[in-house]
């Protein structure tokens, strides 16, 4: 038998992956803006699919907040600028 190959496959490791560097994005629900301009907002600033935008919409409406976003903390306050320039509530999580 090969000793390359086991029939116990293990898990990986997520050891590679700095967790700790990384930064979420959240959308806060408000009664000012339309479902359709936040959609608009979340195609053009966070590069969502129309259909992922009227998810975190929806969410965002019924829930209070929604993740939209994660990655490099500068990265998402940068995204969390223009977001609310353009009138909406958000903040980023670390």
């Amino acid at each position: 038998m090969d000793s390359n190959f086991t029939s116990r496959p293990q898990k990986l490791s997520s050891d590679s992956v700095d967790h700790q560097n990384q930064a979420t994005l959240v959308l806060h629900n408000d009664d000012i803006n339309t479902f359709d301009f936040v959609m608009e907002i979340l195609v053009e600033i966070c590069d969502h699919s129309m259909t992922q935008a009227e998810q975190c919409a929806t969410i965002t409406h019924f829930k209070g907040k929604c993740e939209v976003r994660s990655g490099a903390p500068t990265a998402m306050k940068e995204l969390r600028y223009q977001l609310i320039s353009r009138g909406l509530k958000a903040t980023v999580d670390n």
